[in-house]
């Protein structure tokens, strides 16, 4: 699994000395200055050289050969047309712990419970989850809390990109320009989901500012980075972009440019430019074993700072389309389970109760495979697609359900801005002195839901998992209910037995099963023994 260390300087941090508690190989939000990548491509002019001062034709040839050779020029020219539109953003939290002290006693992280970057850094961040900087030691200071980012303009009359996660929480925010001017700027909204925020400088409409370019990077295109690593303000680095569509475990909408031009703390917000000196992407994350840039940073790409950036400035927040499932990558193992060709799509484990999909007549084990007539990829490709379109737009579905293909039309909704979870089962309710019953070759021992204390009354309920075994290898845990084989509802062991019996029977090379987890469901392709 890989890990993130998270960038302190963008985001708030204590007066006092830091000191990293970071483990190696981390991704770093770069919550403190802008890399502004201002990419410029090395253009050729011919050399001027000496007279041939070699007498033989052989000295003569080389020489008129070395001639021909083109020098770069360098991406000064690109530099200074678009560093004035990157700023230096400064925020300030005042001293909260005397109004909320007892939030604060065991944890300082400046994210608001269950939000993605809050989510980021407990999966990701130090031994306590907390961004490096955040934290003095066994406990951080409290006082007054100062952080620094970057941005840059995208109107002359004062609108600016930066990364939520430098401005989240802050009681003022102060942007510094190149020339040294310096003006206090109002948090239009903010995305925690794409990790943007738009802020607004008000006084002047003559601010220099960049475009978001309107064509895809390519990989291998050149990207400079113009921002304040470490504070140190206008920094300019260059490099390439080595991938696109990056997933690193931020949420569903990730789809981050990757780039190796050098960015470092300080660099969150900042833009990254193409040749055409259009800004390609915003820096946000880095990834690192020691929290500097080893040349693998992250950019949220600018189609999707386009449309983050209209809503926030039209309404302050960003409404999505939703159409209630929880869905998953369809792999090669429930691909075959299904009798599916290829491995794509997106699974939906479980439709919501009353939402527009089950309204729609969409069931748990159906398979998204196009929208609007668009292929969808996978799972996440899903979540991006719908989540880009407005709710209240009606929409095209192509569904594989219970191996039949069908259209199914159907009007978004609004998608909630907060997730109702449900706890795990407990342990002391999970055995409840039922035994259970083995499936063989499965290392499975299960029991009726309904006989054993908070399991529910739909499915069986896995007593007993074989350390050793497959389903063990698949994430199987005591206190899991199945509460689908092959496509049937389960109740019992032996109807458990029945269903795998008759997927050897058809020669299937494994059995897909519905597990509700806690609150959650999913589909587990598990194989199936032989003999």
């Amino acid at each position: 699994m890989t890990e993130r260390p998270v960038d302190l300087s963008s985001l708030p941090s204590h007066g006092a000395p830091r000191r990293s508690l970071f483990s190696a190989r981390k991704f770093a939000l770069m919550a403190s200055v802008v890399a502004g990548v201002g990419a410029a491509v090395y253009g050729f002019s011919p050399q001027q050289g000496p007279a041939d001062i070699f007498a033989g034709a052989a000295h003569a040839q080389v020489n008129t050969e070395v001639r021909k050779v083109e020098r770069p020029i360098g991406f000064a020219d690109i530099v200074e047309r678009v560093k004035p539109s990157v700023i230096s953003v400064k925020i300030n939290i005042a001293d909260k712990s005397s109004k909320d002290d007892s939030a604060n006693k065991d944890d300082d992280s400046p994210f608001p419970p269950g939000s993605p970057m809050e989510r980021f850094f407990r999966r990701f961040g130090g031994p306590d989850g907390l961004p490096p900087g955040l934290r003095g030691g066994p406990r951080a200071p409290r006082g007054p809390v100062t952080g620094q980012g970057s941005g840059f303009f995208i109107s002359p009359d004062g609108y600016a990109v930066t990364n939520n996660h430098v401005v989240d929480g802050a009681d003022k925010v102060e942007i510094t320009m190149e020339d040294g001017k310096t003006y206090t700027a109002k948090v239009i909204g903010t995305d925690q989901r794409t990790d943007l925020a738009l802020i607004k400088v008000e006084g002047r409409t003559d601010f220099p500012f960049a475009k978001l370019s309107d064509s895809k990077p390519r990989i291998g295109d050149w990207v400079l980075a113009v921002g304040n690593p470490f504070g140190l303000g206008g920094t300019v680095t260059a490099g390439i972009v080595s991938a696109s569509g990056r997933d690193i475990g931020n949420g569903p909408y990730d789809d981050f440019i990757q780039i190796d031009a050098p960015v470092n703390k300080g660099n969150s917000g900042g833009p990254a430019f193409d040749t055409n000196g259009e800004v390609m992407g915003v820096n946000t994350a880095i990834y690192s074993p020691s929290g500097g840039s080893v040349g693998i940073a992250f950019s949220i790409p600018a189609s999707t700072v386009k449309s983050v950036v209209a809503q926030l400035k039209d309404k302050g927040s960003v409404s999505r389309g939703w159409i209630g499932v929880q869905i998953q990558p369809v792999t090669s193992e429930i691909a075959d389970s299904l009798g599916m060709k290829k491995a794509q799509g997106a699974l939906v484990a479980e439709p919501q109760q009353n939402g527009p999909a089950a309204k729609a007549g969409i069931q748990s084990g159906d398979v998204i495979t196009a929208v609007n007539g668009e292929p969808v990829k996978d799972a996440r490709e899903l979540a991006r697609t719908i989540g880009g379109l407005a709710p209240g737009t009606a929409v095209k579905l192509n569904v594989l359900q219970k191996g039949q293909d069908k259209v199914v039309n159907l009007t978004l909704g609004q998608l909630p801005n907060t997730i109702e979870t449900k706890a795990d089962i407990g342990k002391e309710d999970k055995g409840s002195g039922t035994k259970g019953t083995d499936v063989p070759k499965l290392g499975l021992t299960v029991a009726p839901a309904n006989s054993v204390a908070g399991a529910g009354r739909e499915g069986v309920v896995v007593t007993e998992v074989d350390p050793k075994s497959a389903a063990a290898e698949r994430g199987f845990k005591e206190g899991d209910v199945i509460l689908e084989v092959a496509g049937k509802t389960v109740g019992s062991p032996s109807e458990v037995r029945e269903a795998i019996d008759a997927a050897r029977t058809e020669n299937k090379n494994s059995v897909l099963m519905r597990v509700k987890s806690g609150g959650s469901s999913r589909f587990v392709a598990v194989p199936l023994a032989k003999g």
